[in-house]
């Protein structure tokens, strides 16, 4: 299976997170599953650090590179992903979840995530 990770997964799974659950632990792990992270992660990563949130402590840079060092395939954004989110109901605010979200359908990834409000939205969606 071809797995979109959200932006917390990735986090969560870059330590001994508690946060990740089981499942989401085991699909990670698997290694017939093909694991793919978006530009988005690391724009959002930026954006939120650049902010200085005291509950948001991430070096972008440090963060892509272990990503990529541990076989994640990066995917950009296209024209395509940008259109796609005019297919979205308005159920999530949020525009980096919006994109993963339309990233995935264009792409045939499945995204997998923890967020109960991303997972409403129709298409290839996992909620761990």
């Amino acid at each position: 299976m071809r797995l979109l990770l959200d932006t917390h997964l990735l986090l969560w799974m870059a330590g001994p997170s508690e946060r990740l659950s089981p499942t989401a632990r085991r699909m990670i792990e698997d290694p017939a599953n093909d694991l793919v992270f978006s530009v988005i992660s690391i724009w959002e990563a930026v954006v939120k650090t650049s902010r200085k949130r005291p509950d948001f402590v991430v070096d972008p840079e440090a963060f892509r590179t272990n990503l990529i060092a541990n076989s994640l395939r990066e995917i950009q954004v296209t024209g395509e992903h940008a259109l796609a989110l005019m297919t979205l109901p308005p159920i999530h605010r949020d525009p980096f979840d919006r994109m993963l979200v339309a990233q995935a359908m264009s792409e045939n990834l499945t995204l997998l995530t923890s967020d109960d409000q991303l997972a409403r939205y129709p298409g290839p969606i996992r909620q761990v």
